[in-house]
């Protein structure tokens, strides 16, 4: 099982198996570090400019999974940051409320941390994905791994449906707010232009 640099665990074997891909790599398959950060690391984004930036691990778009000649393990820049806002082992969902200065309800979670190279040689990536604060605390006291299939916890639930009640509480409270708008337009309008009856001051006498 991988460590984080304190000696807790991470929770997963091999961090690579929960990539789907870097996030330097575009839609098109190139590689975004080389045209936009290339004056870092010249020698590699030359290398990339002759292929036109195309990512080396996603190979060619028109065959089916990864058919470059490396693996992420290999790229010096590889980075994968979870954007999914829900947990990776329980699947509960992140809920926030606006101007909410709650603790949340995802954390997120180093799988791997970029630190230079390791001991091998090889490139130490950032991997990340999030997880509920319930699930972070029992990987990272060792008892509960990233990839299994777990319920949420009740606390978590319970946390979660507070939430959306006082979300919806919220929403209603507003809603008849503006059913009720003060001095808007309620469509009774004021009388500013006298009774129309009234006989003219100007004219017929």
């Amino acid at each position: 099982m991988e460590k984080t640099p304190s000696g807790t665990s991470v929770g997963v074997a091999d961090p690579y198996a929960h990539v789907d891909r870097c996030d330097h790599c575009t839609d098109e398959g190139r590689c975004r570090f080389a045209v936009e950060q290339g004056d870092r690391d010249p020698e590699f984004a030359n290398a990339r400019s002759r292929e036109e930036f195309r990512c080396p691990v996603v190979g060619a778009l028109d065959e089916e999974g990864l058919t470059g000649a490396w693996e992420w393990v290999d790229c010096p820049h590889f980075r994968c940051r979870n954007r999914d806002r829900e947990c990776e082992r329980c699947g509960l969902e992140e809920h926030r409320m606006a101007h909410d200065d709650e603790r949340p309800l995802l954390e997120e979670h180093h799988l791997s941390y970029r630190a230079g190279s390791s001991d091998e040689g090889d490139p130490n990536h950032e991997i990340t994905v999030f997880l509920c604060r319930w699930c972070h605390a029992k990987v990272h006291d060792s008892w509960a791994s990233v990839h299994e299939d777990a319920n949420p916890d009740p606390e978590a639930i319970a946390e979660r449906e507070g939430r959306r009640s006082r979300a919806q509480s919220e929403l209603g409270f507003r809603s008849a707010a503006d059913r009720f708008d003060v001095g808007g337009d309620d469509g009774n309008e004021a009388d500013t232009g006298g009774d129309d009856d009234s006989p003219s001051h100007g004219g017929v006498e």
